[in-house]
């Protein structure tokens, strides 16, 4: 862009004040400054579909990824009394929560089972401790049994508490009653009625905000649930003040308050216990408390070996203590792969960038092939090659270096991961060297040979210097690209030469556990950038040159 087209044009004129002014006659320094501005906000505009992309496809995944490593509401959000009567009970006491935790146990999972989020919850919780998910699936199935007990008998003492409309006159107000439309009118509860009932009317406010977003339907045209029968029980059996209470029923209520106190009953304790016998497990109820914070530590614990219980944090079994293996597995295979590219790849990229054009443009199509095959076809060939009854064998066999029973095993283990991976990632190593050497000209070796150096002086004081930042640029492509793949470990690893992304693709894909998923990869991505920087302050990042 011309100057004239970005600068103001200047006229050998002054104000009154003395300064200098553009031809509209505002101030110069002002003019100057819109125009860089225009400058400024033009060059914005042209990067923004970029930044916009990278904002979309890299930055919000990530920050999606760090925060599943810490969020952990679904407790809180799933039983919200539960974890209120547990604030004061201290799990070192050695003994179970009291009545009041199994109430508010029994609250929470009755509203939790008609929104079947008792099943994901379960789900949570069994990462921490095994067998809860059955736990919490067999009370799901069960907690309806103990209202059913007080409904049956509400209902046989009065056959207006079968229907959902004495239900929605007691607990609703005039003007939802009036409303055209139910469904669509925010329920409401009665004046009073929260005071004379205060856990029926939270029961049934639940109810009917559950049929009327979930279901759609009006809840004065649908059965409360049995839950609703246990809260009115209680209510009716406690300290309820029916006496201010004057709305629709009032008789109703009174003659149920009258015989609520000799109906058949049993204790909440009692009832949940009655379903599973777990649930006088105290390290149920530990885990519990140790995770019903909205953010958590334990997918960071776990994903180091540990791990956090209601007594604190804790090594994991020995059994179980694999993480902090993989991810020093994952680091130096990742390595290991890195070197055994720059050694295979040096020669072959010296050799691309000093034979002929003809030559070298035929064996650059060599290098690029395996870019033209299915990354799971070529997996599959050294599947092939590389078992005991495969061709490798065969051939070192047939050529009497190995015994027919004494075959290598270089499948199903690190060797094989090793082999396969190098293979994949060669070209990767071989196209950077390659760049920067073409840059190398011929005439500084024939001129330290001029001067007396042998060829391998040259080639190790002149030469290979200058191809270091290709190296380093492949050696970053290829590590970052080896300490991320998972389907070839998976396919010739086995169980010895598997990579910490093969978990991590496990708890994504198949239990499901993307908590420390993510937390894995979060690590994954901190050990990258830590030797990200090593490495820049070994080698400097400024000396990798692509050419």
């Amino acid at each position: 862009m011309s100057e004239a087209a970005t600068s103001p044009e200047v006229h050998e004129e002054t104000d009154s004040a003395g300064r200098l002014v553009a031809a509209d006659g505002t101030p110069l320094k002002r003019s100057l400054g819109r125009a860089l501005r225009r400058q400024k906000m033009r060059a914005l505009a042209l990067i923004a579909p970029l930044l916009l992309f990278i904002l979309i496809t890299f930055i919000a995944p990530i920050a999606d990824m760090l925060f599943r490593s810490v969020e952990n509401d679904i407790v809180a959000r799933t039983l919200p009394d539960t974890v209120d009567a547990l604030g004061d009970w201290d799990y070192s006491s050695g003994e179970i929560p009291g009545d009041e935790a199994f109430l508010a146990l029994y609250r929470d999972l009755s509203v939790a089972v008609e929104y079947k989020t008792h099943t994901r919850l379960g789900s949570r919780l069994n990462y921490e401790t095994t067998g809860i998910s059955s736990l919490f699936r067999k009370t799901g199935r069960g907690v309806e049994d103990i209202g059913e007990l007080y409904q049956d008998q509400f209902e046989d003492l009065d056959e207006a508490w079968e229907e959902p409309e004495t239900w929605a006159r007691l607990m609703g107000s005039e003007s939802w009653l009036a409303a055209e439309d139910r469904t669509a009118t925010a329920f409401e509860l009665r004046d009073g009625i929260a005071g004379a009932l205060p856990n029926t009317a939270r029961a049934y406010s639940e109810f009917a905000t559950f049929t009327q977003n979930e279901d759609g339907d009006d809840p004065a045209e649908e059965d409360p649930w049995a839950y609703v029968y246990a809260m009115l029980w209680l209510d009716l059996t406690g300290p309820a003040q029916l006496d201010a209470y004057e709305g629709p029923d009032a008789a109703l209520l009174a003659a149920a308050a009258e015989a609520a106190p000799g109906f058949e009953s049993i204790g909440w304790r009692e009832g949940l216990v009655d379903i599973d016998e777990d649930w006088e497990d105290i390290d149920v109820w530990g885990t519990i408390k140790a995770y019903s914070g909205e953010f958590t530590s334990g997918y960071f614990l776990n994903s180091v070996d540990l791990q956090l219980t209601p007594a604190g944090v804790e090594a994991q079994d020995e059994n179980q203590r694999i993480y902090i293996k993989l991810f020093w597995r994952t680091i130096l295979m990742s390595l290991a792969i890195t070197c055994s590219c720059i050694l295979l790849g040096y020669p072959v990229a010296w050799l691309l960038a000093n034979l002929p054009m003809r030559t070298s443009n035929l064996l650059m199509i060599l290098v690029l092939l395996p870019f033209w095959t299915s990354l799971l076809v070529r997996t599959s060939a050294w599947k092939v090659l590389l078992q005991q009854q495969g061709v490798i064998n065969d051939i070192l066999v047939w050529a009497h270096i190995i015994a027919d029973d004494n075959r290598l095993i270089m499948i199903n283990n690190v060797t094989g991961t090793i082999i396969a991976m190098t293979h994949i990632l060669l070209p990767f190593m071989i196209l950077p060297m390659y760049s920067v050497m073409q840059t190398i000209p011929p005439t500084y070796l024939r001129a330290a040979k001029s001067l007396g150096a042998t060829n391998w002086v040259a080639f190790w004081r002149v030469y290979f210097p200058q191809s270091v930042p290709g190296i380093g640029a492949g050696s970053i492509l290829v590590f970052i690209l080896a300490i991320g793949y998972y389907i070839t470990p998976e396919l010739v690893g086995g169980t010895k030469g598997v990579f910490i992304s093969n978990r991590i693709a496990y708890h994504i894909s198949t239990s499901l556990n993307w908590g420390l998923a993510a937390a894995l990869g979060t690590i994954l991505l901190a050990a990258v950038l830590l030797l990200y920087w090593a490495y820049d302050k070994i080698v400097g990042i400024d000396n990798v040159k692509l050419g």
